[in-house]
């Protein structure tokens, strides 16, 4: 048996690129587009793992221009991965405005979500000591 890859639904596909690949530096694999479906595939990884791959599945709007609605179900769980500097990550996505949910407090975990509230953990690759402002930061919302 081998591990593919893992979905997610997303409802803007150039905002999630933008946080995978610009944000957390993931890549993008390839695209595939299916007129017939109305939908369009992007499979992404990261450079250390690229056999682990993510795919954005983007369900095109239907001819009336409605969207799909896939609510704020928590049953997904959480994407993960390690990162070299946890501090540093969590700062690059703080300055492209994105929320970090669970700061960084013990210098190994922090959460934050993509633009279609997917959970995402950072794990730092060993441990950080505690460094501030993370230190002090409190949760925000959920994670």
């Amino acid at each position: 048996m081998k591990y593919l890859h893992t979905m997610i639904r997303v409802r803007d596909l150039d905002a999630n690129l933008r946080f995978f690949c610009e944000g957390l530096g993931l890549r993008e694999l390839r695209r595939m587009d299916n007129e017939a479906g109305r939908y369009t595939l992007v499979f992404l990884a990261a450079d250390e793992t690229p056999d682990a791959q993510m795919e954005l599945t983007y369900n095109w709007p239907a001819e009336d221009g409605s969207t799909e609605d896939y609510g704020n179900a928590r049953n997904f769980g959480h994407l993960a991965f390690r990162v070299d500097d946890i501090y540093a990550t969590c700062a690059h996505l703080q300055s492209m405005g994105y929320t970090i949910h669970r700061p960084p407090r013990d210098g190994h975990m922090a959460f934050v979500k993509s633009p279609d509230q997917i959970s995402v953990e950072l794990l730092q690759d060993g441990h950080l000591a505690p460094a501030e402002p993370w230190a002090s930061m409190s949760n925000t919302g959920t994670w």
